[in-house]
């Protein structure tokens, strides 16, 4: 299997210095407004942080991750599970797939990496469904973010 088949990554140039999309990526009210969930609680390592999908269309989704990693303005990971498409779909005992955000300061703002992994461990027919779905959500939530800290 190759790193297409496991992993989605995107890179994003954004026009604020790490400091503010450090804020963005982990104050969880700010998350939320630009992911589009509304989160029950603060990001904290090891936490495991719930909430609703608020995005339009997506709203009956409940909304679940563990903290990996907070290491300020550097780097952040969370993992979750890739959401059923049945809401109510019990799919806590299937592998996770983890999230890292990683910020590197440029001379015009913050290069941010996303990268989600672990798609390989995923159970086929979702892991094709997966990859599919949130290639086309990080392309989304990518440009969320820098309309969120250009704001």
């Amino acid at each position: 299997m190759n790193d297409n088949e496991d992993r989605i990554t995107k890179i994003v140039e954004l026009a604020a210095p790490p400091a503010r999309v450090w804020r963005a990526l982990t104050d969880h009210e700010e998350f939320g407004t630009w992911f589009r969930v509304e989160l029950d609680g603060p990001f904290q390592v090891g936490a495991l942080v719930t909430g609703k999908v608020t995005y339009p269309g997506y709203e009956c989704h409940g909304w679940a991750a563990r903290v990996e990693c907070m290491e300020p303005e550097r780097r952040f990971a969370f993992s979750w599970h890739h959401a059923d498409t049945e809401p109510k779909a019990d799919i806590s005992d299937e592998p996770t797939t983890l999230v890292e955000f990683v910020l590197e300061p440029t001379d015009s703002g913050t290069r941010l990496t996303i990268t989600e992994s672990g798609f390989s461990n995923l159970p086929d027919p979702r892991r094709l469904e997966a990859l599919r779905s949130n290639r086309e959500g990080w392309d989304i939530q990518s440009q969320n973010i820098a309309n969120h800290v250009a704001g």
